[in-house]
């Protein structure tokens, strides 16, 4: 294992986040020739899409599916390539100067970076219902990573609730590795058809169009499926029923575990602390970078490639890691003989022909983006959506602003369980846009950090090596 004291004090490229796009971005710099180096928090690569993709013990390829092993191939290019491969690496800083804060096992170093390539993905969306802070109520992903990682499979009465292709894709996983699902609470509102109809024929030519229908059916065959209106887990000590509502009737099911997803968005926190520009995407219904066609952000050296693009699946974000890779290779290395881009934006076009079908059609209902009265909108700090309201009526312009009344976003998870839930907050109560509300303004360190760590990082490269000698 790299440990923080053997990096070195800087690099040419700097790739954060061990995903697809970080995977494939490293791999073709290290290629041909740029001195790369790859952070990636986790103890192995493979972000979630491919997550422990060179540890997993789930050996029946059936069970996790295909698409989830052709992260084999990025692994191992990456590994093949030459570039500096650091799990167990905490990025918790990055500023304009393209200067990395990174923790290891500990210890803490400060890197500088010629070329900075943010990969750091995707999260899920907050999906905050009244009794989603309960013991036994959990995320998809979160029981997606148990699967992959450790081969572990939900038992007990287990409801998933939600919707878009991850919560589909889980259940079908669960299934073929043995589980049971006692039920699927659909939450896609029907209105969301008309929309999505407008761009079905690129859907349909699109490679998402046959998978899908064949995961419907697989999952449909062995699950009932309700679409629901509303979802509250109920209980005491743990989550003990799931009380949801269709066309007005109200019903309960016995449940030891709920599993909530409603789709993923991008992961801003670091870009966002380094100052690049955002903006709201309607469509995704989340905050975005502003990016130019090579994925180059608003800070000069600094990209973004990947989900924390905008979401768009583990392939593309794959050809937008190239796509940056090769932006940095000719900004460091003019000459550097790099594949052919064309070819790759071809390839990427194709895997994003589907992607509005799918963001219209699984766009989550306002009612559960917006909780009303005691729900739970900041986990971290304990704010109720009826306290955000309220402040928002007193004239609470914005998040930021909310942290000086409510402490939201305050807490150890910075924002991201909270943050698209507060920003549309205060946006419905002012009657205005999230793109006028904006979202919180992060500073480092974007991930907890000891004060131990900070205390170890070396004043200065000069110092660090006069006491090397």
């Amino acid at each position: 294992m790299t440990a923080a004291a053997d990096l070195a004090s800087s690099y040419e490229l700097v790739v954060i986040g061990g995903g697809p796009a970080g995977l494939a971005a490293a791999a073709l710099a290290a290629r041909v020739g740029v001195s790369t180096v790859l952070f990636d928090e986790n103890p192995g690569v493979g972000g979630q899409i491919y997550r422990a993709i060179t540890s997993t013990p789930v050996k029946d390829r059936t069970i996790l599916g295909e698409d989830y092993w052709d992260g084999t191939r990025l692994a191992d290019e990456a590994k093949a390539s030459g570039a500096l491969i650091v799990n167990g690496a905490t990025v918790w800083s990055l500023d304009r100067q393209r200067i990395v804060g990174v923790s290891i096992a500990g210890r803490a170093r400060m890197i500088e970076a010629s070329r900075v390539i943010i990969a750091t993905g995707s999260q899920e969306r907050p999906f905050p219902i009244p009794g989603w802070t309960l013991p036994g109520v959990m995320t998809a992903g979160a029981a997606q990573t148990a699967l992959k990682a450790q081969g572990l499979v939900a038992a007990g009465r287990t409801v998933l609730a939600g919707g878009g292709p991850l919560l589909w894709l889980l259940a079908a996983q669960t299934l073929r590795a043995g589980g049971k699902i006692d039920a699927i609470l659909d939450t896609t509102p029907r209105r969301n058809w008309l929309q999505a109809m407008f761009h079905a024929p690129d859907f349909a030519l699109s490679p998402y169009f046959a998978k899908g229908l064949a995961l419907l059916r697989e999952v449909r065959a062995r699950v009932p499926v309700h679409r629901v209106d509303s979802i509250e887990a109920v209980g005491t000590d743990r989550v003990r029923e799931v009380v949801f509502s269709k066309g007005g009737v109200s019903q309960r099911l016995p449940v030891d575990l709920l599993l909530l997803h409603q789709g993923v968005v991008p992961n801003v926190n670091l870009a966002n602390a380094a100052g690049v520009a955002h903006i709201w995407n309607d469509r995704q219904l989340c905050f975005v970078p502003v990016l130019d066609a090579d994925f180059g952000s608003s800070v000069p050296g600094i990209a973004v490639a990947g989900d924390g693009a905008g979401i768009a699946g583990g392939t593309a974000a794959a050809e937008r890691g190239r796509l940056a890779a090769i932006a940095a290779v000719r900004a460091l290395k003019p000459d550097a003989v790099v594949p052919d881009t064309q070819a790759i934006r071809q390839s990427l076009q194709r895997e994003e022909m589907g992607r509005a079908f799918l963001d219209w059609l699984n766009r989550p209902a306002p009612s559960f983006r917006q909780p009303e009265g005691d729900t739970i909108a900041c986990r971290c700090e304990e704010v109720t959506a009826k306290q955000v309201r309220d402040t928002a009526r007193m004239g609470c312009e914005g998040p930021n602003q909310m942290k000086a009344f409510l402490r939201c976003g305050m807490g150890p998870c910075q924002g991201r369980l909270c943050g698209l839930t507060v920003t549309e907050l205060i946006a419905a109560e002012r009657e205005t846009t999230p793109d006028e509300v904006g979202y919180y303004r992060l500073r480092p360190p974007v991930k907890p950090i000891t004060l131990a760590e900070l205390a170890s990082l070396p004043i200065s490269e000069a110092e660090r090596k006069a006491v090397e000698r």
